[in-house]
């Protein structure tokens, strides 16, 4: 102002103009923004809506970190969107989508894989087309850049799976009496071909010579269970691509009660604003990591991370409750926590008291009261009594079952219990009941 009116603007002026300048500051910033923001959700709505897996393959690409893809791979399942695992003839560098419409991972994304190999394993296949088997594969790329320790990450991925004569296992397992695993066999087979095919291209009858060099067996050896399987994909992939160890337990975790951890973790952030603080939460997850620790005053405690599909969280198990807990600080294990939310002492602040801990597996035989089913009389025959009578003589136990008949037609409802005999819930009621979608299940905990 005073540098303006030195040099002969009116003071009444200036004052007129700084004054709408403030006013419009207070929107013009955000309305410009504003403008640009709803633009882009406007075009990124429209990608979304028409070519979802190729925008949800941008978006995974451009993540960054392994909590943000796995919540976008989330969306993905709610969209209906396959996200499949690494694939030698499919997978590009990152994830893109193949002719199905599927979304592939990429091969960059995996662990111990450098930029130089997959562009070798991709520019040969696009140059002369997919690999039939993995000894093609060993045959056509350069085994300088594409080294056993990147063909162990592939093999661990499932990248391989498409060769279907050979299951994961035998990538690793060694025959009788020797030590050489079955990727020793093939990158050795490789190094013989290319340099057999590297002598005859320079020999005067070249163009004459074939290559005859018998394609050798890999071990016999059992598959893995799908734990292992998904145990080393998550080593060299950060997450689960062909199951989640959690997919044992959809039913308890559908029944039994228990609060989504994410859920969970939004009341944990917060606990003194949240109206749930005070009740008692029952949580199920995999642990994905556990730490045994010490206190600078010699105390041990406990770390214990868990994630189910919808998040992840931590428990700290302090004392008494580390002795009694400290066998569940096991990488690997399925498990139910329950506990809530208590007061510290002299203060307004709250932490998670533990107060019990189970494994997972045992959810349905020990806390299982009552099964309630809602069953229309269509499906009521003889297979149905045969099998409800079968199982509850092979599983004999304490839960009892009610059955409520309904007849919609007749609009009638009847419920049967059972009285003397109860049952253990078992893998067979599950198995049945996912097949007889139009059965409501109830469960009533212990």
């Amino acid at each position: 102002m005073e540098g303006a009116q030195k040099k002969g603007h009116p003071a009444d002026k200036l004052e007129k103009i700084w004054t709408d300048w403030e006013a419009f500051a207070q929107y013009a910033f955000n309305k410009s923004h504003s403008t640009c923001y709803a633009f882009v959700a406007y075009q990124t709505a429209y990608l979304k809506a028409h070519y979802p897996s190729e925008y949800m393959a941008g978006v995974l690409n451009h993540a960054g970190n392994i909590e943000k893809i796995t919540f976008f791979m989330e969306e993905c399942k709610r969209m209906g969107l396959h996200v499949l695992g690494p694939d030698i003839n499919e997978s590009q560098k990152g994830f893109a989508v193949n002719k199905k419409g599927e979304i592939r991972f990429g091969m960059m994304g995996l662990k111990g894989v450098g930029e130089a190999a997959i562009e070798c394993i991709l520019e040969e296949r696009r140059k002369n087309g997919p690999y039939t088997s993995i000894f093609d594969l060993v045959k056509r790329v350069s085994l300088r850049a594409v080294n056993k320790r990147l063909m162990e990450s592939l093999a661990y991925s499932g990248a391989f799976d498409c060769f279907k004569e050979y299951h994961r296992a035998q990538y690793f397992g060694c025959a009788k009496d020797t030590t050489a695993t079955g990727l020793d066999i093939i990158v050795q087979f490789g190094q013989r071909y290319q340099a057999q095919a590297q002598t005859s291209s320079n020999s005067l009858f070249g163009d004459m010579v074939s290559i005859d060099i018998p394609t050798p067996q890999l071990p016999k050896v059992p598959e893995w269970t799908l734990t292992e399987k998904l145990d080393h994909e998550k080593d060299v992939t950060g997450m689960f691509m062909s199951g989640h160890p959690l997919d044992h337990f959809k039913f308890e975790l559908r029944h039994y009660g228990f609060t989504p951890i994410d859920e969970f973790a939004q009341v944990k952030e917060a606990p003194h604003l949240s109206p749930k603080k005070n009740k008692p939460f029952k949580l199920a997850g995999l642990v994905v990591d556990a730490q045994q620790r010490v206190t600078k005053t010699g105390r041990n405690f406990g770390v214990l991370a868990i994630e189910d599909f919808s998040g992840k969280t931590e428990l700290m198990l302090w004392s008494d409750d580390y002795v009694k807990f400290q066998n569940y600080l096991d990488k690997g294990k399925s498990i139910m926590v329950q506990g809530e939310f208590k007061s510290r002492f002299n203060s307004e602040q709250y932490e998670f008291k533990v107060t019990s801990i189970n494994l997972l597996e045992v959810t349905k035989q020990n806390f299982t009261k009552q099964l309630i089913l809602d069953v229309p009389t269509r499906i009521i025959n003889s297979d149905f009594v045969d099998f409800f009578d079968k199982n509850i003589k092979a599983y004999p136990g304490k839960t009892s079952i009610k059955f409520n008949i309904n007849d919609s037609a007749h609009n009638v409802k009847i419920g049967l219990y059972t009285l003397e005999k109860g049952v253990t819930m078992n893998d067979e009621i599950i198995g049945w009941l996912e097949e007889n979608k139009d059965v409501d299940v109830q469960v009533v905990v212990a």
